[in-house]
């Protein structure tokens, strides 16, 4: 064995045990001329992977998808979904090649893919690629979550391939190689109920159990408690995404990892000013995935799921039906516990109750009113609960709180008061929940065109390396915190394919 091939991912492969009729096989398509953006020097150690190697030039050769490391057999895996909610029966990676599974230093395991890597069975006649931008937007955003505190896919590396794709225009191409739990949407299992193979189903579901929920085996009803398993982590996952006022922007279920990750960073965004129903993508004309309706959409594509596991829960149809409606049902209690929980905390308070959540409601309804920045908005509540305690910079000058607030703030301030917990311990938790940077939009295209236009990949790492400290605002980067003006606001997101 090579040196360098001692230093590369150490693949420990399970998903290419199942049956073959579950993904293909992938045949490498080299790109021209592989140059290396970015290494996450950090997640790279955490999977026990040297970052050195991965910048080397035999990791880049892997990383452009040129050569295969040793252990790793490439593949392409099937599923199906509905995409805005229309039903695909035959979708599966068309633009990505799963690289195999590394065992992480935590001892779980975690599957690691090319993005734009190029054709596969499932193309669906595209070119399999992705151009520079939705590359750098995926790493901008998904690293911004993972510090966040957000389940999510995660970017392990960046790389240009020195060749163009064409979009709109002729644009620089790049691949993008993400990390997670695993690839296993809602959609897989759609895939195979589609076509009644109710053995597939099981083996995928007795898949997941092993690898996501091994508690599952051991309940009276396996995959019952599987349904209720992934239900519960959806129900925590959209909690936090709207918590910090993140809009996927396409919850298709092919989109949705059974995992409980946040995964497919195409036309996604955070909100700058607050209402319910902001739409960024471009292709949600109908506003399907607003902010406001992500939390019901969760609901609808767990039903889905359940749909496809009824025949596994219960030989008996009219059982199997009730334990899965059940499932359902109970979605949208753990969904609202789960956010009025972390919006009480948001707010200062460490326990939910009929008046935190009152106090919630009014807030948010004064901030559509008076258009109100999301993410500065909370940030700065987080400087008042404890008065003349905050000591940090403030962004009371990038967005001061809108007057029509006053009365709220008393009414706030006086529940405060009323609260057995220490001011300063609270304004630390609130501090620790209610970031001053967020990746906005603005931001993320002005570090796309720079490096699409300009060729110029520093405000990339920049962005990269602020966001890596949401929680802490200092005044020399306010920039980053700063609202857009109006002929800097992002309107519309796209998603690259």
């Amino acid at each position: 064995m090579t040196e360098s091939s001692t230093n590369s991912p150490q693949f420990d492969n399970s998903y290419v045990l199942l049956p073959a009729h579950f993904y293909s096989k992938q045949t490498l398509a080299p790109v021209k001329a592989p140059a290396l953006i970015r290494i996450n020097q950090a997640l790279a150690d955490q999977l026990g992977i040297s970052a050195d190697w991965l910048a080397s030039p035999a990791g880049l050769q892997v990383l452009a998808g040129n050569e295969v490391a040793p252990g790793s057999l490439p593949i392409a895996t099937a599923y199906a979904g509905h995409q805005f909610g229309g039903w695909n029966p035959r979708l599966g990676d068309g633009r990505a090649t799963l690289l195999g599974e590394v065992l992480g230093k935590d001892g779980k395991r975690y599957d690691i893919q090319l993005k734009g890597a190029g054709r596969t069975a499932y193309a669906r006649g595209g070119d399999g690629r992705s151009p520079l931008g939705p590359v750098l937007r995926e790493y901008v955003i998904s690293e911004a979550m993972a510090t966040l505190g957000v389940p999510t896919s995660r970017s392990l590396a960046a790389v240009t391939t020195g060749e163009f794709v064409m979009r709109e225009g002729m644009l620089p191409g790049g691949i993008l190689t993400r990390v997670c739990s695993s690839h296993i949407r809602i959609g897989t299992f759609q895939f195979f109920a589609g076509q009644n193979d109710h053995e597939a189903v099981k083996t995928l579901a007795d898949h997941v159990i092993a690898r996501h929920y091994p508690h599952a085996a051991q309940a009276e009803r396996p995959y019952a408690a599987l349904l209720r398993s992934v239900i519960a982590r959806q129900a925590e996952l959209i909690a936090q995404w709207q918590q910090l006022g993140f809009i996927h922007g396409v919850m298709n279920t092919d989109n949705m990892l059974v995992s409980g990750e946040t995964i497919d960073y195409g036309p996604c965004a955070f909100m700058d000013n607050y209402h319910p129903n902001t739409v960024y993508s471009s292709i949600d004309s109908g506003g399907r995935y607003a902010y406001g309706n992500q939390p019901g959409i969760g609901q609808w594509n767990l039903a889905w799921l359940a749909r496809a596991l009824l025949p596994l829960i219960d030989a008996d149809e009219d059982l199997a039906l009730q334990e899965a409606q059940q499932a359902i049902d109970d979605y949208v209690p753990q969904y609202q516990r789960a956010y009025d929980q972390i919006m009480a905390g948001k707010i200062g308070l460490s326990q939910a109750d009929t008046e935190s959540k009152a106090l919630v409601e009014e807030l948010l309804q004064l901030m559509a009113e008076a258009n109100a920045d999301y993410t500065l908005t909370f940030r700065r509540l987080a400087e008042l609960a404890a008065p003349g305690e905050y000591e940090g910079d403030s962004v009371a000058e990038l967005a001061e709180l809108p007057a029509s607030l006053s009365h709220w703030i008393t009414e706030w301030e006086a529940r405060l008061a009323s609260d057995p917990d220490d001011a300063r311990e609270r304004q630390q938790r609130m501090l620790h929940l209610n970031p001053a940077y967020i990746p906005r939009n603005h931001l993320v295209e002005e570090v796309i065109r720079a490096a699409v236009d300009d060729h110029d990949l520093q405000p990339f790492h920049r962005l990269v390396e602020r966001l890596a400290e949401p929680f802490r605002f200092d005044a020399a980067d306010a920039r980053y915190a700063t609202p857009p003006t109006p002929e800097q606001v992002v309107a519309r997101t796209f998603c690259g394919t």
